[in-house]
C-alpha cells in the first residue's frame, strides 16, 4: 500500500493499492523530491473520469511501469475536484506546452514545482500515434540525469508564460454592450441540434440563464432569446444526455444530437441545469420544464445525497469496466421490463427503438416522437401519454436498479453543494407543488446546516468533507457559491441564520481573497504557497469563483445598503468587460451579474404581524413570475437586530402586512393590498 490510504478523496483511494508509491500533494512529498533530487510526476484526475481509469489499469497497476516510476520520480496523485488550484496552474502549463488539455493530466515537475513536460493520457505501448508511457518515463529520467540545465530552462519559460497577467479595468458594461453580446450568442446558436458549438457538445446552463433573464426584460430581441433558450433546453431533455428513466443529466454529448453522452453525472451540471429548467417553467408555465426539474432534483435527492445532508460529487461513467453499461438497453431487455405488449409498442414508438439499437448494438433512450405526435398516433389525450410514459419509465428504473451501479464519488465539495443549495432553495420557493416544495426546502435547510457545521469546523470553512474528515484547503468558489446558496435559502424561508452566515462569510471572503487590483484570488492569503497564486476569471463547467463572488456582493449590497460590497462588485466587473464581450460563452455567469448590476434590481421588504395570513398572499404575488433581479427580505414586525437592513425602519401600514418596493434608489409608497403590489411590480 502507498501513501493514499488516509485520503478524503475516493479518486485517491482508488489508487491506494497501486504498486506506484503514490503520495498525496503534501509537504512530505515535496520535501522528499528536494532531498532525493528527483523530479515529480504529478497525475491529476477525478473519480468519474473514464480515461483516468483506463490509464490507471494499463499503467499504474502494471508492476514494471510502477517500478520505473518509483525508481526515478516522486509520484503525486491529485484529485482535481479537491484541489482546483493545482489543477488550474498545471492545466495552464499543459495547454501552453501541448495546445490542449484534459484528464488524466500528466505533468512532470522539477523539485521546485516548475513543469517541464506535460501531457494527458499515455498508452502503455505505442498506439494512437503516441509514445508509450514507459518510453516517456525513461526518456525524461535520462534527460533529468544528462540535460538538467535544459529542463530548468524549459520550466522557467513555462512559468513565465502562466504567471497571471495583471487584470486591468476594461471599461464598464452597458445595456448596449449586453445587447451586442446577446446578438453574438444568438448568431452562434445551433438551430439544427440545439446549443452551441460542435461535438463534443457541452450544456451551457449559464448562457441559457443569461438569455432567460434578458428575455423577461425589455430587450427588442427578447423573443429570440427565449426561443433559443427553450430550444436548447428541449433539445437536451429528449434523452441521451438526459436520463429519461431516473432523471439527471450526463456531463456532455459526444455527438451533435445530444444522443450519446459521456455517461458520468456531475453534481454541478445537475444543479445548474435544473435551475435553468425551473426558470424556463416560471416564464412559460409549460409542464414539460417543471417535469424535468422535479425528475432531476428527485434523482439528486435519491442517489446523490448523504444522510447528513451533503450532496455527493458525481456518479461514474463506468460500471463493470464498461462505459455506459448501466444506462443502455437491448430491445429484449426493454420488452421484459415493460411486459405489457401495448405499453411496449407505445414505448418503442416513442423512442424509435430497433433491434440493432442506436449505439454499439445497444439503445440509448432518446425520444423520437413528442407527446403530441404520440397522442395522435395512439389516439390518446396528452395527460394519458404522460402517464403511460411515466409507468414505463418506472418499470425500467426498477429493472435497472437490479444492475451493478456505477461508482459514486461521495466526497462533499462546498462549492458544488452551494450551487445545488441555490437550486433546491429556489425550487422550494417557486414550484406550485406543496409536497415537492416542502421536500426540497427540507433538503436545502439540511444541506445549509451541514455546510455551516460539519464543513466549517471551529468556524473555518473547508473545501471538502468525507466520512467525518475535512480537507485543510478552501477556495474562493467555496465561499462564493455557499454565500449565494444561503441568500437564496434566506429568501425562501426568511430564517435570519442563513442571512447572517452569508454576511459573515462574505466579510471573511473579502479579507482572505481580495486582490487590491480588483476581483479576488482563487486561494486565500493564508493558504499554501504554490508556483503562482491563481486568479481565474473565466467560467468553465462551473462558474468562476470571481463571477460568483461578484454576484454575491451585488445581492448583499441590496440587502444591506453597504456601499463597499457594491464597489468591490463593480471593480470586479470592470476586469472582464473586454473578454466577456469577445468570448461570451466563457463569461456567461459574469454576464448575468452585469445584467443584475445594470438593472440595479428591485429591493422588496415584506413585514407582517405574527398571525396575519395576508403576508403569504403578498409573497405569492412576488413569487408568481420569474424576477431574476430582485432581492426579498421578510420578517414579522418588528424585525430582529440580525435581520437584513432592508427591513429596518419600515412600519406597518394600517397595522397589516405591508410591502415596500424600492427600485433605482427610490422607494414606492407602502403597499398592503395585492392590487397595489401587482401594480408596483
Amino acid at each position: 500500500m502507498n501513501h493514499l490510504a488516509n485520503s478524503t478523496s475516493p479518486y485517491l483511494l482508488q489508487h491506494a493499492h497501486n504498486p506506484v508509491d503514490w503520495y498525496p500533494w503534501s509537504e512530505e512529498a515535496l520535501v522528499k523530491a528536494r532531498v532525493e533530487d528527483k523530479p515529480i510526476f504529478l497525475s491529476i484526475g477525478y473519480a468519474a473520469c473514464h480515461w483516468c481509469h483506463v490509464m490507471a489499469h494499463e499503467s499504474f497497476e502494471n508492476p514494471e511501469i510502477a517500478q520505473i516510476m518509483n525508481d526515478h520520480f516522486i509520484c503525486i496523485k491529485v484529485d482535481r475536484e479537491e484541489r482546483p488550484d493545482l489543477d488550474s496552474i498545471y492545466m495552464q502549463a499543459t495547454q501552453a506546452m501541448t495546445g490542449s488539455g484534459g484528464w488524466p493530466m500528466s505533468v512532470f515537475l522539477t523539485p521546485d514545482l516548475k513543469p517541464f513536460y506535460t501531457g494527458t493520457y499515455f498508452p502503455p505501448v505505442r498506439r494512437y500515434n503516441m509514445p508509450s508511457f514507459k518510453e516517456v518515463l525513461l526518456s525524461l529520467a535520462r534527460a533529468w540525469r544528462e540535460e538538467r540545465g535544459e529542463i530548468y530552462r524549459v520550466g522557467g519559460q513555462v512559468v513565465e508564460h502562466i504567471i497571471p497577467q495583471t487584470n486591468r479595468a476594461s471599461g464598464a458594461f452597458t445595456q448596449q454592450s449586453l445587447e451586442a453580446v446577446t446578438k453574438s450568442i444568438l448568431d452562434a446558436y445551433d438551430w439544427g441540434y440545439g446549443g452551441w458549438g460542435d461535438a463534443p457538445k457541452f450544456p451551457q446552463p449559464m448562457t441559457i440563464e443569461f438569455l432567460l433573464r434578458r428575455a423577461v426584460g425589455d430587450s427588442p430581441a427578447r423573443e429570440n432569446m427565449l426561443k433559443a433558450a427553450l430550444h436548447a433546453l428541449k433539445s437536451m431533455a429528449r434523452g441521451g444526455m438526459y436520463d429519461v428513466v431516473a432523471g439527471g443529466f450526463a456531463r456532455y454529448s459526444t455527438d451533435n444530437s445530444w444522443r450519446v453522452p459521456h455517461f458520468e453525472k456531475m453534481l454541478y451540471d445537475n444543479a445548474q441545469l435544473s435551475r435553468a429548467y425551473l426558470h424556463a417553467w416560471q416564464i412559460t408555465r409549460e409542464p414539460f420544464y417543471k417535469h424535468i426539474v422535479i425528475e432531476t432534483l428527485d434523482f439528486v435527492a435519491r442517489e446523490m445525497t448523504h444522510s447528513k445532508g451533503g450532496f455527493y460529487s458525481s456518479l461514474d461513467a463506468d460500471s463493470e469496466g464498461e462505459e455506459g453499461k448501466f444506462y443502455v438497453w437491448t430491445k429484449e431487455e426493454i420488452q421484459k421490463a415493460i411486459a405489457d405488449d401495448s405499453d411496449f409498442e407505445f414505448f418503442v414508438t416513442a423512442y424509435g427503438i430497433t433491434e440493432s439499437g442506436n449505439w454499439e448494438g445497444k439503445t440509448i433512450l432518446q425520444r423520437a416522437l413528442d407527446d403530441a405526435s404520440l397522442a395522435a398516433r395512439f389516439e390518446l389525450d396528452l395527460e394519458r401519454v404522460a402517464d403511460k410514459l411515466s409507468k414505463c419509465h418506472s418499470k425500467l428504473l426498477a429493472a435497472r436498479d437490479q444492475r451493478i451501479r456505477p461508482g459514486t464519488d461521495d466526497k462533499i465539495l462546498t462549492a458544488w453543494n452551494g450551487l445545488m443549495l441555490e437550486t433546491f432553495a429556489e425550487a422550494a420557493r417557486f414550484l406550485d407543488d406543496k409536497q415537492k416544495s416542502d421536500q426540497y426546502l427540507l433538503l436545502a435547510t439540511r444541506n445549509a446546516d451541514f455546510l455551516l457545521t460539519a464543513v466549517r469546523p471551529n468556524g473555518k470553512l473547508r473545501r471538502a468533507w468525507r466520512n467525518g474528515n475535512t480537507t485543510n484547503e478552501v477556495f474562493l468558489e467555496d465561499y462564493a457559491a455557499l454565500i449565494n446558496g444561503l441568500l437564496e435559502l434566506y429568501q425562501t424561508d426568511f430564517n435570519n441564520r442563513w442571512f447572517k452566515a452569508a454576511q459573515e462569510l462574505t466579510d471573511e471572503m473579502i479579507l482572505r481573497f481580495s486582490d487590491p487590483s480588483g476581483g479576488f484570488f482563487d486561494t486565500p492569503n493564508d493558504g499554501e504557497t504554490l508556483l503562482i497564486r491563481p486568479k481565474d476569471i473565466q467560467d468553465n463547467a462551473t462558474p468562476s469563483g470571481n463571477a460568483l463572488a461578484c454576484e454575491a456582493l451585488l445581492k448583499l449590497a441590496s440587502f444591506t445598503d453597504k456601499g463597499q460590497y457594491r464597489d468591490l462588485a463593480e471593480k470586479a466587473l470592470s476586469l472582464v468587460v473586454e473578454p466577456a464581450l469577445r468570448y461570451p460563452l466563457a463569461f456567461a455567469r459574469w454576464l448575468s451579474a452585469a445584467d443584475y448590476a445594470l438593472d440595479n434590481g428591485k429591493q422588496i421588504a415584506v413585514l407582517y404581524e405574527a398571525e396575519d395570513k395576508n403576508a403569504r398572499a403578498l409573497l405569492d404575488v412576488i413569487r408568481s413570475d420569474f424576477r431574476p433581479n430582485i432581492v426579498v427580505a421578510s420578517s414579522s414586525y418588528p424585525p430582529s437586530t440580525d435581520a437584513p437592513a432592508l427591513l429596518i425602519d419600515r412600519p406597518l401600514k394600517e397595522g397589516t402586512s405591508t410591502v415596500y418596493v424600492c427600485e433605482n434608489f427610490v422607494c414606492k409608497s407602502p403597499a398592503n393590498t395585492i392590487e397595489e403590489l401587482r401594480q408596483q411590480l
